[in-house]
């Protein structure tokens, strides 16, 4: 009889950490969806970097390009050559 206690025991606490290893806290659901935040992050910081090599590329031509000065100037105050 107590060896029949003592299985349902060692069944039952299996169940416990079972259902929490895959419905707890830590468990494989909150696993799986931190791993979908973080490719969504990854892929976030990745065109985020782009954007900042495009305005890097920018800022470098504007430094030392007069057309890129130029253009830049007619497009922020609306002007346009003579003649267009």
């Amino acid at each position: 009889m107590r060896r029949r206690i003592a299985t349902g025991a060692v069944i039952a606490a299996a169940l416990v950490f079972g259902y929490h290893a895959i419905f707890g806290g830590n468990g494989l659901n909150v696993y799986e969806q931190r791993r979908a935040e973080d490719r969504a992050v990854q892929k976030k910081i990745g065109e985020l970097e782009k954007e900042n090599a495009r305005l890097d590329q920018q800022v470098k031509a504007l430094k030392t390009d007069p057309d890129a000065i130029e253009h830049e100037a007619r497009e922020r105050l609306h002007y346009a050559r003579p003649g267009k």
